[in-house]
């Protein structure tokens, strides 16, 4: 992309309403602006970050043979009534009246529905288990939305839900989905550690949020060490496979790690003093086993082999798309602006034309441009008549992995300069092997 020819509303000054580094960062990169409270539009480049992520979630879920589909944003009150949890949710839920009288709601969430849609369409345990999700808007109407996409009204999900014919398949499902959110926050380069929770409006026996430590998390956390050391890495994992499954859920979750709501200060006493850390953490998915809670009350049920009828086991697991934006700012900044990670940028390399309308460099950057568009590198080339310090300046903020720098002194040596955004290094070498550097640093980034 050029960015005489892309829509990017960079903001010069701190917006005063932007009181944490993600916030104030999405607004002057141009990636949002609010519309209403706690309810933004996603300009072009942000949308284009929130595709990343969500291209990155689909291809975790169906990797653990999980199936997407789309529900719709508004439900039926009348299922929520069923289940019992239309009066017990509270003002954070927004009601609606059609035209026709019908009691609405937009979803804050979705079991009942899908626990509509289930029953209505399978009936024999032979069709089990099934995991079903989708990635769609949700709205809760928080009385105090802040911190930008952190805590907004309106968000965007990744929720999806296991149906199984027993508790033994359910945990499986469980723990399938713990691993495969780990495989999701590392593709992202997040360091999400899974953490016991509280069940909330959800319910259930068993829930593991998902936080990633930053200073402006909302969450008070407990911790051993240990934990920040462990990795999934590129290990194969057979998601059919309970017994690994398993193995990596006890890996994972055996260390102490909880947050405040289940915080156990004996427990925590017997972690090494000095491994015992705390810190604020920012939840970024959590997985839930709940049982029979919603099928029984809906009555979501499989006929048996012995002909009796069973209410399935049922979970649900979510993962918030828009807010891991924010998390994966807060996690990757500096004073200049953001630093994305390779596998999220929105751009992944950005090239800077130190003078524009000067032949050769011109030349250089048209050249290197279509080899980093061929390339499939997802280039922004900076081919604004602006001085040398403003591109310098937007590209920092903006994020790019990495820029490379043409400018006439250099051209008339034969190099251009490669820069790391993370580090700061610039390294200087030929136009050709500067694209080739480009080429290999992302032949690895799934």
């Amino acid at each position: 992309m050029r960015l005489t020819r892309y829509f990017l509303p960079i903001m010069k000054d701190t917006p005063s309403e932007a009181s944490i580094a993600s916030h104030r960062l999405m607004l002057r990169a141009g990636m949002i602006r609010q519309s209403s409270a706690g309810i933004y539009s996603w300009l072009p480049m942000g949308f284009k970050v929130l595709q990343r992520l969500e291209q990155i979630v689909h291809e975790e879920q169906m990797r653990a043979g999980h199936i997407p589909m789309l529900m719709p944003t508004l439900q039926s009150a009348d299922l929520w009534k069923e289940s019992g949890r239309y009066d017990d949710y509270g003002k954070e839920m927004l009601r609606i009246t059609d035209r026709h009288g019908r009691d609405m709601l937009y979803g804050p969430t979705n079991e009942e529905l899908i626990t509509d849609i289930f029953r209505n369409a399978v009936n024999s345990y032979k069709e089990l288990p099934k995991t079903l999700y989708h990635i769609q808007w949700k709205f809760r109407d928080e009385v105090r939305p802040r911190f930008g996409v952190m805590r907004g009204r309106e968000f965007y999900m990744k929720d999806g839900y296991s149906f199984d014919v027993d508790e033994a398949g359910a945990l499986h499902s469980y723990n399938r989905h713990l691993v495969s959110y780990l495989r999701t926050y590392e593709r992202m380069g997040l360091k999400a550690i899974p953490m016991k929770a509280d069940t909330g409006p959800i319910g259930g026996d068993h829930s593991h949020e998902f936080l990633v430590l930053a200073e402006t998390g909302e969450s008070e956390v407990f911790y051993d060490s240990q934990v920040m050391d462990m990795e999934l890495g590129d290990r194969e994992v057979d998601f059919d496979d309970a017994a690994q499954c398993q193995g990596i859920f006890d890996e994972f979750t055996t260390p102490y790690a909880r947050t405040d709501e289940t915080h156990d200060e004996a427990k925590f006493n017997d972690v090494p003093e000095d491994r015992r850390m705390s810190a604020r953490g920012i939840e970024v998915g959590q997985i839930f086993y709940f049982g029979t809670k919603y099928s029984e009350s809906m009555g979501a049920e499989v006929v048996m082999p012995d002909g009796s009828r069973k209410p399935v086991e049922m979970g649900s697991h979510g993962i918030g798309v828009s807010r891991l934006i924010g998390a994966l700012i807060e996690a990757n900044h500096d004073g200049k602006g953001i630093i994305w990670p390779e596998s999220v940028a929105p751009f992944r390399v950005g090239l800077v034309n130190l003078r524009q309308g000067d032949e050769a460099a011109d030349a250089a950057c048209e050249s290197l441009y279509a080899g980093l568009v061929k390339a499939g590198l997802d280039p922004l080339y900076d081919d604004r008549d602006e001085r040398a310090g403003a591109k310098f300046a937007s590209m920092d903020l903006i994020g790019c992995p990495w820029r490379i720098t043409v400018g006439p002194r250099g051209l008339k040596n034969g190099v251009v300069e490669l820069t790391s955004r993370r580090t700061g290094e610039t390294i200087e070498v030929s136009p050709e092997a500067a694209l080739e550097r480009c080429i290999e640093i992302y032949a690895d980034v799934q």
